[in-house]
């Protein structure tokens, strides 16, 4: 695959990748990934519409009534595992890109909100970006941030993930 040449683009952003929420060449965009994008938005949201339950539906009970019409032979049975495949494996594609892509909204969204919060830490922007110990050692401060609220009832307080770097470097 060809890179993307733009400006903002980083070596590693390859055609066709979703960029991480902190490359700023997410905002760059191929053609070819554009209309993709659209596509797998459009299918995945039909995908999950009544109409296309409906339809499903519909396939499954004009197989099951085929069925003694086949007397549920092999070819029969064939038949309903080759199609469910192979939608499921197109879907498993165009759903991932939906998710990935709401993903990156997501985080982009609260990476706004905890910049603009004055209270906020701004350590914790990207923070998906960290790996699993990094994440658990966060997730741990939160949880006996949790314990604390529910054992002194101090459930109005304002508290950061500085809070706990502060305390760190007075301990040390």
């Amino acid at each position: 695959m060809s890179k993307t040449n733009t400006p903002n683009s980083s070596a590693k952003d390859v055609l066709g990748s979703m960029p991480d929420t902190s490359s700023a060449s997410y905002a760059d965009r191929s053609p070819i990934l554009t209309a993709f994008d659209h596509f797998a938005s459009k299918v995945t949201r039909w995908a999950g519409s009544p109409v296309a339950f409906c339809i499903a539906l519909a396939c499954v009970l004009v197989w099951a009534a085929a069925g003694p019409v086949f007397s549920f032979s092999e070819y029969w049975q064939l038949v309903i595992n080759t199609g469910t495949t192979i939608v499921t494996f197109l879907m498993v594609f165009l759903i991932q890109q939906s998710q990935n892509k709401d993903s990156v909204a997501l985080h982009l969204k609260l990476n706004e909100l905890l910049a603009a919060s004055k209270s906020a830490s701004n350590r914790m922007i990207g923070i998906e970006d960290l790996d699993e110990e990094q994440l658990r050692e966060v997730a741990n401060f939160y949880d006996q941030l949790a314990t604390q609220a529910r054992t002194k009832k101090a459930c109005k307080e304002i508290h950061s993930i500085d809070d706990e770097l502060t305390q760190a470097l007075n301990r040390e």
